[in-house]
């Protein structure tokens, strides 16, 4: 069954939608624990979680600490990664769940699963910056961190876990594990688009991609992060 880890910074105005999104999947048995990795937040965000039943755990506010605290807090055989302003589609834990059979059964290779890329905005940029994810993964491109993740926890041990790393430390678990062993699943993954708002759709996408690029070059995360100014997200 699954184990979600749900890493957070001041998130209570997100937080709730997301969890909401995964009630159905407890209700079915799927989801057996919900863990909230608190990063220090200085708003609801602990208090809200608490309230929805889930367990809540604190590291340094370090995307990839704080993932890898949570993974090591896990109890089940799966682990799902999700953001905290990232809301499921109506009906994914049906599909995981044929996943995760099927990942179980040896019918399939695959050792993960991310969920398809969407922005809760209306307009051009959003549906073009959709697009542009989607070809990325029918080129065998890593997944945003904002699709989630969905893995067997014997393989997320295998490739060593995510690393405390300040910011592409999905690219660096995804890299070490092999995109060709992720499947991208038709269930959307709908994130908040309130930071591309903030800082412009085009700024945005040059920004992750200029990550990106430092990362194939095998620049360290930590310079990269410098470069760029902060975090990813």
């Amino acid at each position: 069954m699954v184990s979600v880890v749900i890493p957070a910074l001041d998130s209570e105005a997100t937080l709730p939608a997301t969890l909401t999104a995964l009630v159905p999947a407890a209700l079915e048995g799927l989801v057996r624990e919900v863990i909230v990795v608190d990063g220090g937040s200085q708003d609801r965000t602990r208090e809200i979680a608490d309230h929805a039943g889930a367990e809540v755990i604190t590291a340094p506010p370090n995307r990839g600490a704080q993932l890898r605290a949570g993974a090591n807090a896990a109890r089940h055989q799966w682990l799902l990664f999700l953001n905290a302003d990232t809301v499921l589609d109506a009906g994914w834990e049906r599909e995981a769940a044929h996943f995760m059979q099927r990942v179980d059964s040896g019918v399939s290779r695959h050792a993960a699963a991310a969920f398809r890329f969407a922005l809760d905005d209306d307009g051009l940029a959003p549906r073009a910056l959709e697009g542009i994810v989607r070809l990325r993964g029918a080129l065998l491109c890593p997944p945003f961190g904002d699709q989630g993740l969905l893995i067997a926890r014997r393989h997320y041990d295998k490739v060593g876990g995510y690393r405390a790393l300040p910011l592409l430390e999905d690219v660096d678990l995804i890299r070490r594990l092999g995109m060709r062993r992720v499947k991208l699943l038709a269930s959307r993954a709908v994130s908040s688009a309130a930071r591309y708002r903030r800082e412009g759709y085009i700024r945005h996408a040059i920004d992750n991609q200029r990550q990106r690029i430092l990362y194939a070059l095998r620049l360290a995360p930590a310079r990269a992060a410098q470069l760029h100014g902060g975090s990813e997200r």
